[in-house]
């Protein structure tokens, strides 16, 4: 596998800046000046391969949604049929195939899984022409449903690691290898910041570290410098400053608008179902017992991302006017009680953005119009919190420094842990997990 490739498929990873850094440096070597390749090296020489440890106890990937090949394959011996190629145990679409091609041999419909109602008895299976006992015929409707509801778990899952996703990096995991090949500027700085936008949180009581640093800097620079040749519209997928904006046409601008606004509807739609299957403590967002903070938290990322690309086309393509009739509020994430203690403990108080949360109203009810919300209301909420709408990033665009590039750390639920092999010792044994 090339290079560029095993760039390209950090875009779906959760690689270590430094080791991207390093692919980045093979790649790029004869392309650099010397202060470029010695800010890239920063990270370079502490990726794994330089590293005395060669290891990381971090997953390098996303969760995965775990298909239904078990019940598919048992349905396949049941049913007596013959086992096609790539068959889709793993997909949507190959497991709804499956169904619709086999549910038909004992006359079962889709949905249809009511075990009193639902099934067919003595006398329709034989009107049916279905020359098996009972006891066979249940066995295969049961084997049916349960695929069914491995289905619908499949699609649950797989929408969580989906907005677990965009969450840390929009949707760079959606650019096309024609798309991110075309350039290598283009490639290196997707790749690199993809990386940095992916490192997970750190426990502590100040704000996160933010992705783009210096090394993110000089990359983008190198874009910026060879302007006609970098790939705009993809680079937009992951980072949409107005410097990157200014270079598409309305028409990608567009495109990207519908995309995003696409894409909050749907989460939108996933943040109600969640406010509603959880008790969320709206006033402070501390995490009560039974919250699924996790699956909020990663929405609540995913919403606000969308959110804030959505904002900066919408000052791209001059339409600041719509925020006069409609605007979404962020999302606040729910904190664990020791971390708003701690931050209490050493002088702070309740994020203000918070108190801004409490007042306007819930975003999912502005977007399905059952409650209007408009950048008036946003900018008087945020004044009388004492924060500025802009900076705070309620009304976008969002403006960023470069902060200054520091190693990755080794997280055992996001505590530092120098050792990577200390850290897998600790994780095992549920060290800083709260289940000790």
């Amino acid at each position: 596998m090339s290079t560029i490739e095993q760039l390209y498929l950090s875009l779906d990873q959760r690689r270590r800046p430094e080791d991207v850094a390093e692919m980045i440096v093979e790649l790029m070597r004869n392309h650099l000046k010397i202060h470029e390749l010695a800010t890239l090296s920063k990270a370079a020489n502490r990726s794994l391969k330089n590293s005395i440890y060669g290891y990381t106890s971090m997953l390098e990937t996303f969760g995965t949604a775990i298909g239904a090949e078990k019940q598919i394959k048992k349905a396949i011996e049941i049913f007596k049929i013959n086992e096609k190629e790539n068959t889709g145990y793993h997909s949507v679409t190959g497991i709804e195939t499956f169904l619709n091609e086999v549910s038909p041999l004992i006359h079962k419909d889709f949905g249809q899984n009511n075990f009193k109602s639902d099934r067919l008895n003595k006398d329709l299976r034989k009107l049916a022409g279905l020359d098996i006992s009972k006891r066979n015929y249940n066995k295969k409707w049961r084997l049916l449903k349960r695929i069914e509801i491995r289905l619908q778990k499949f699609i649950h899952e797989s929408k969580k690691i989906e907005l677990q996703k965009i969450a840390k990096h929009g949707l760079s995991h959606t650019i096309s290898f024609d798309h991110f090949s075309k350039n290598l500027n283009t490639a290196c700085f997707i790749a690199y910041f993809n990386a940095r936008s992916n490192l997970r949180s750190t426990f502590t009581n100040q704000s996160q570290e933010r992705p783009f640093d210096e090394i993110c800097e000089m990359l983008f620079n190198r874009c910026l410098e060879a302007s006609d040749n970098t790939h705009w519209e993809a680079i937009s997928y992951i980072y949409s400053d107005a410097k990157v904006l200014e270079h598409l046409n309305d028409e990608q601008k567009g495109n990207l608008l519908g995309k995003w606004t696409k894409i909050l509807e749907e989460i939108s739609d996933f943040l109600e179902e969640l406010w509603n299957e959880n008790d969320i403590y709206r006033k402070t967002m501390a995490v009560k017992k039974g919250n699924d903070s996790t699956t909020w938290n990663n929405t609540a990322g995913a919403w606000n991302k969308a959110r804030d690309n959505w904002m900066n086309l919408i000052y791209a393509l001059g339409l600041e006017s719509i925020l006069e009739d409609i605007c979404f509020g962020k999302v606040m994430r729910l904190m664990a009680a020791d971390v708003i203690a701690w931050h209490l403990s050493s002088g702070g108080k309740i994020d203000p953005n918070t108190e801004v949360w409490n007042v306007v109203p819930l975003p999912w009810e502005v977007f399905q119009e059952r409650a209007f919300c408009n950048k008036e209301m946003i900018i008087k909420a945020c004044q009388e919190a004492g924060i500025d709408p802009e900076k705070s990033g309620w009304m976008a665009p969002r403006i960023h420094g470069v902060s200054e590039f520091k190693p990755t750390p080794e997280l055992v639920h996001g505590v530092t842990v120098s050792n990577p092999f200390l850290a897998k010792v600790l994780r095992q044994n549920k060290y800083f997990s709260g289940k000790l």
